[in-house]
């Protein structure tokens, strides 16, 4: 069984809900144990176009699998897109984003899908709600996580929560 962890985003249509329906579709999946969760964190979307976005809320999934990792992306976007995801502006809003932060200790960067996720080690909103389910966590090829959390700011991202 591999351990992944999973990041979960949204700002559009009750992005609230859009994480809750996520968790149960990702729970429901074969062959998929969600071990636990972060809790919900809030934060301000990048301006796209001089365009103010809506606030995001992210958090992270802790899970156990078997499925490999291709397998898994595609099943993750399956549920993106049974949620309404479009896939317009890179960076823009969305109903639902789910990513593939880590898979084990795998390392891996070809067309399709890059692990550890890339700009993970600069994103706040991703490394806070790591930390709330694994404070020594490892990095492949990146280092310590708490290293990694003395490069972002804590006022980026909000906690405000279980979900």
């Amino acid at each position: 069984m591999a351990i992944v962890y999973i990041g979960l985003g949204s700002n559009l249509d009750d992005p609230q809900q859009q994480l809750s329906k996520a968790i149960i579709a990702i729970n429901e999946l074969d062959d998929v144990n969600v071990m636990c969760d972060s809790g919900l964190f809030r934060s301000k979307a990048m301006t796209l176009n001089n365009e103010q976005q809506p606030d995001y809320f992210n958090m992270v999934l802790k899970l156990e699998t078997q499925i490999n990792p291709y397998e898994l992306l595609d099943r993750l976007q399956a549920i993106e897109n049974d949620q309404g995801r479009v896939r317009q502006h890179k960076w823009g809003s969305r109903t639902l984003d789910l990513d593939i932060l880590l898979y084990d200790d795998l390392q891996l960067n070809d067309q399709r899908l890059t692990i550890p996720h890339p700009g993970i080690s600069e994103r706040a909103f991703v490394l806070y709600p790591l930390q709330r389910i694994e404070t020594e966590l490892d990095i492949p090829g990146l280092g310590k996580l708490s290293d990694l959390l003395k490069n972002v700011s804590v006022e980026d991202v909000q906690f405000t929560g279980a979900l």
